[in-house]
């Protein structure tokens, strides 16, 4: 089993586990003012996933590492057009730390970027609106022939979306089928 995840503010009750059980794809959300971290954590204690795909950075540029000379961002981050882990500072500083104990209980993590995915999918790219949930029943009915489960309903957020983009991430992973962007020194991105 893996989880695909929408990472969000720490508190703001945006973050989404999508993950497959009996033949189902089944979502947990954070609450708002609930420790999101914490959450994933019980979530994983509990289901115990083999493999994490979570949406967040998940190193530094090469630079911290003496690897490269860009200090805001990793090759993955400018093939993808990706926010840079240092603009978003405390969000990669806690999914860095949260990779670390989960890695502790025996789950590999992965970094994804569901927004790299649907660029890649012209019939995805094209319904997806960011910020408007009305693109949700268009968006999970491309989706949903390369899902080959059944997604959770009803479906409302886009969070919740994004974290189903980011399970299939991790499906298409397994199934050796996913496009791996950047370098392994200073960390990859799966879609």
């Amino acid at each position: 089993m893996h989880f695909g995840i929408d990472y969000g503010s720490k508190l703001a009750g945006t973050t989404v586990i999508t993950y497959d059980h009996k033949g189902q794809l089944h979502q947990v959300s954070s609450a708002k003012k609930q420790d999101a971290d914490a959450m994933i954590l019980a979530v994983a204690t509990e289901l115990e996933p083999t493999s994490i795909y979570l949406d967040g950075p998940l190193s530094l540029p090469g630079a911290y590492s003496g690897n490269t000379t860009d200090y805001h961002y990793r090759k993955a981050d400018r093939e993808l057009g990706a926010m840079s882990p240092m603009f978003l500072g405390g969000l990669t500083a806690r999914a860095m730390s949260l990779a670390a104990q989960l890695r502790d209980l025996g789950v590999l993590v992965f970094e994804t970027y569901p927004g790299a995915y649907v660029r890649s999918q012209p019939a995805l790219a094209a319904v997806y609106k960011k910020r408007d949930t009305s693109c949700i029943p268009a968006c999970l009915e491309v989706l949903s022939p390369h899902l080959d489960l059944p997604y959770p309903t009803p479906v409302d957020t886009l969070h919740q979306l994004d974290s189903i983009i980011a399970w299939h991430s991790g499906q298409r992973h397994t199934s050796g089928v996913a496009t791996v962007v950047g370098d392994e020194s200073e960390g990859v991105i799966i879609y």
